[in-house]
């Protein structure tokens, strides 16, 4: 009986050393033929250019970083999806957290703060060159230029006291916005500035009010929870990293970057400012500023959080995107359920095409009355081989894809095939809603 057990523990032993083997072999092999950094770059940019995430003819990554491009219905969608996560985090699950809505213009102001939006350069240093000066548009009512805001930290400042009253005066306390921020770019060879355009870009913003001794513990906190935040949703979650960057007037700011291909860019930054910020926009209204933190009352500091959501798709799209299968391999964006544009495509296999319409119909009225987004492919009228359209949902990053056959009139049931794994199987159209709901309420968990 011993001498039973010790074979069998060896024989698996043999065994779990093979399967190890082989997966290294498969892993040493799909490394050696990968494609090289430009070819990504190159499939990343036709991707979203084919399958309509950014809209535009000639898409670089310089205009594309520089949020000189508009965004197709995919994109809209997957952005959407962004905003409310980061709503949802920053917003929602935190107690006293205020949203606002400011003016895209403003009277000219004094900077406050430098500029955040960073580039990589190849010593490895932030600087903001690439930025040539604010976005003014002249007003015909005044005789004047009005600046078109290029952060959202302005406007939280300013209404920083008429929200203080709201919450009773009591630290801490945030200021959160989403909004569109503009900027000037330069877009030619050895930064001439006769090449120049000007960007959009969504920001996303948060001000956190509180007194000097807590700041930095703040600050901590939030630069943690927001590293966190962006590998939440990544396939790849050391992606992401965080570094300081000092100015030539000595303040820090912490940025979150991701390692794109071609190298890293910034996705979001962190400030920690003092008091003198406040008293510069309300001059002469010191007693108006102060806040309670337990029994004092303070002037508060802030920590300031400011992040390129624009920026942020194109991080999801690129951590999303995977090859599959041998030469030539197919792309395929793995975007998080959460972020997915489209949960589920509903299409049509074999059958009478005016029945098969009807069901589909009623999934899909059935599927976005509980949230779902779902994409009506049933509604092309192209004969499309299934491979080839299993390839077409692929690069749109759909997650599931549900054929309705004649089979479906007669015994209820219809093919759901994963994106992922690429499984077929096979599902009553009854439990179609409670799974895919099931699914993506445990994705949103993890």
């Amino acid at each position: 009986m011993p001498s039973l057990l010790v074979r069998v523990t060896r024989s698996r032993e043999r065994r779990s050393l093979l399967k190890s083997f082989r997966c290294f072999l498969r892993l040493g092999l799909r490394l050696y033929a990968s494609p090289s950094t430009s070819q990504i770059h190159d499939l990343l940019l036709d991707l979203c250019r084919c399958r309509h995430f950014i809209l535009g003819k000639e898409l670089t990554m310089a205009s594309v970083l520089g949020g000189c491009h508009s965004l197709g219905p995919l994109g809209i969608e997957m952005k959407k999806n962004i905003i409310s996560e980061w709503w949802n985090m920053v917003a929602l699950n935190r107690e006293q957290v205020l949203p606002i809505q400011t003016l895209l213009r403003w009277p000219p102001q004094p900077e406050l703060v430098p500029q955040p939006l960073l580039r990589m350069c190849p010593d490895n240093k932030y600087e903001s060159s690439s930025r040539v000066g604010p976005v003014t548009v002249p007003d015909k009512h005044q005789g004047q230029h009005i600046v078109l805001r290029q952060d959202l930290l302005q406007g939280a400042l300013s209404h920083y006291i008429a929200c203080l009253e709201l919450v009773n005066r009591k630290l801490p306390f945030g200021i959160s916005e989403v909004g569109t921020c503009f900027h000037t770019t330069q877009d030619g060879p050895d930064n001439n500035l006769h090449h120049t355009r000007t960007g959009e870009r969504t920001a996303a913003s948060l001000c956190w009010f509180s007194s000097a001794k807590t700041t930095t513990v703040w600050h901590d906190y939030w630069l943690r929870h927001r590293l966190l935040w962006w590998r939440r949703f990544a396939h790849i979650p050391s992606g992401f990293s965080s570094s300081e960057h000092q100015d030539t007037e000595g303040a820090k700011t912490f940025v979150i970057n991701y390692d794109f291909p071609w190298g890293k860019e910034p996705v979001e930054t962190l400030c920690m400012m003092d008091d003198s910020v406040l008293a510069q926009v309300h001059p002469g209204a010191d007693t108006k500023l102060h806040g309670r933190e337990g029994r004092k009352s303070v002037v508060p500091h802030l920590v300031w959080l400011n992040c390129d959501l624009d920026r942020g798709l194109l991080v999801y799209l690129s951590d999303a995107l995977s090859l599959r299968g041998k030469e030539p391999r197919r792309a395929v964006l793995k975007i998080h359920p959460s972020l997915a544009p489209m949960k589920v495509a509903v299409d049509l296999g074999k059958g009478p095409a005016v029945d098969l319409r009807l069901v589909c119909q009623g999934l899909l009225s059935e599927m976005r009355g509980s949230g779902i987004s779902v994409w009506p492919g049933y509604l092309d009228t192209v004969q499309t081989p299934m491979e080839q359209l299993f390839t077409k949902y692929d690069e749109m990053g759909i997650m599931f894809t549900v054929l309705v056959s004649d089979v479906t009139l007669e015994s209820g049931l219809l093919q759901l095939r994963n994106r992922d794994t690429t499984i077929k199987e096979t599902l009553h159209i009854s439990k179609l809603r409670s799974f895919l709901t099931q699914y993506i309420s445990a994705a949103n968990k993890l």
